[in-house]
């Protein structure tokens, strides 16, 4: 009770004044006691390394003189999918201890960012299994300085999530900006401007992400348009006749772009496993010399010789050629319209002298997959001669060979004037009296009294 009494004599400002004091006592206690928080005692090994790298204007001079920009945004950084796994995600091999190294020389930007892609691989491998049957990654392996690679559609600094999906945003018009304007003003492009929410292809929709092929593979872009047009075939058999057959020699491209110009691709197929020659094995000085001795490029004898000599006696299988209808270029590929205007006059290309015909290449790919094409003189479609060597490719009057029709005119014409010779001379024959049918396999004499026929002489 004492102590009670006490306690209600102490006046109250100075009981206030004195918990206080305890409090901020006990709260420094706790602070030197309990352990502080890694964010709280240091800045992440991040916003160390975006101490320096975040400043605009950091570079490094490479052996061959080139620069290697080593400013990373850190705004942008932050909003990337590879924030969460911060700098040494990739960069595990940097010692903050010792770093920048002194003595460390980068030969090339393109060989630091070819060794990176490895990196890469840790966490996408199956994309970049994917990328590696590329055509793109055969390029790089060749050392086409221009073959794009990982950091060169995905900046790795500012990786966002679905971004590579917008049009606005896709990575291939980087290199393929023709194709890329071709396509904006396509059907597909303009259905995908005008809604995000549009399902009409991107670029990776017909030709994939990461295992891009290229077009000398089976038939490339057009197997893609089946995708989405699963009833392509039914659909023109109501009113093509011998769809089927349109649809091996003539591309999509050809009638559903009506703007481009046309041309018959002539590639070398090995008959017996049904793939492209490569120009290893056809020999491409003889593409290029004919091409450069006549502005009208390879003449239906050179071709006809180059058959002979792929065919000689002694080489397994059979070199054939294959025509297919296509547009002339790239870019013109891509410009798709509206099915209501595709071609459907069977005269634009059933004609004599009609524009597809006019334009003619042969191809053979290079090893790394790309199709190489050399002119051809038109004139290839029309000789007597490359009856033999593109006899395959043939369209009822736009290809026709002029001399073998004048010899089928002429031999319909000595067929039916056979017969009709034949009957008028009888006929004549007959009138004349000059012979009769002949009883017995002898001739009768139209003077032998009756009943004497085929008896021979008489005994005396």
């Amino acid at each position: 009770m004492v102590g009670c009494s006490t306690l209600r004599k102490v006046p109250r400002a100075s009981l206030y004044n004195g918990l206080a004091i305890v409090a901020a006592a006990l709260v420094l206690l706790a602070t030197a006691v309990l352990p502080v928080s890694a964010e709280d005692a240091a800045p992440s090994v991040s916003d160390q390394c975006l101490g320096c790298h975040g400043s605009d204007g950091m570079e490094k001079t490479l052996q061959d003189g080139a620069t290697l920009k080593l400013h990373i945004p850190g705004d942008i950084f932050a909003k990337s999918v590879h924030s969460s796994i911060g700098c040494t995600g990739c960069h595990s091999d940097v010692d903050l201890a010792s770093h920048p190294p002194a003595d460390k020389e980068i030969p090339s930007a393109r060989g630091f960012s070819i060794t990176m892609t490895q990196i890469c691989s840790g966490c996408h491998a199956d994309k970049f299994e994917q990328w590696q049957s590329s055509i793109h990654a055969a390029l790089v392996r060749s050392s086409n300085p221009a073959a794009p690679i990982c950091t060169d559609c995905h900046n790795p600094h500012a990786v966002i999530k679905g971004a590579a999906a917008s049009i606005e945003q896709i990575p291939c018009k980087k290199c393929h900006t023709d194709i890329y304007t071709a396509y904006l003003g396509s059907m597909h492009g303009k259905a995908r401007l005008k809604s995000a929410d549009s399902f009409a292809p991107i670029c990776t929709d017909c030709h994939s992400a990461h295992a891009v092929q290229p077009t000398s593979l089976g038939q490339g872009p057009d197997a893609a348009c089946s995708g989405c047009h699963a009833d392509l075939l039914e659909s023109h058999q109501k009113w093509l006749p011998n769809a089927a057959l349109h649809f091996e020699a003539v591309s999509c491209p050809a009638c559903h772009a009506p703007k481009a110009k046309r041309k018959v691709d002539l590639m070398l197929f090995d008959s017996k496993d049904a793939q492209p020659l490569g120009s290893e094995q056809v020999g491409v000085p003889l593409f290029e010399a004919s091409s450069k001795s006549d502005s009208k490029g390879i003449d239906a004898q050179t071709l006809a010789t180059l058959l002979q000599t792929l065919n000689r006696s002694g080489i397994s299988g059979k070199t054939v050629l294959r025509g297919r209808l296509e547009a002339a270029t790239g870019p013109e590929s891509h410009m798709l319209t509206d099915k209501s205007q595709a071609i459907s006059d069977c005269r634009t290309c059933h004609s004599s002298g009609s524009q597809p015909f006019q334009s003619v290449t042969i191809s053979v790919v290079e090893p790394q997959g790309q199709r190489v094409g050399y002119d051809v003189n038109s004139d290839v479609l029309n000789s007597v001669v490359s009856v033999e060597s593109v006899g395959g490719f043939y369209a009822i009057g736009g290809t026709r060979i002029k001399l073998l029709d004048i010899l089928l005119a002429l031999a319909i014409l000595g067929g039916v004037g056979f017969a009709v010779g034949h009957l008028i001379l009888g006929w004549i024959f007959k009138y004349l009296g000059l012979y009769h049918p002949a009883i017995g396999g002898h001739r009768v004499d139209l003077h032998d009294p009756p009943g004497d026929e085929g008896q021979g002489p008489k005994s005396a």
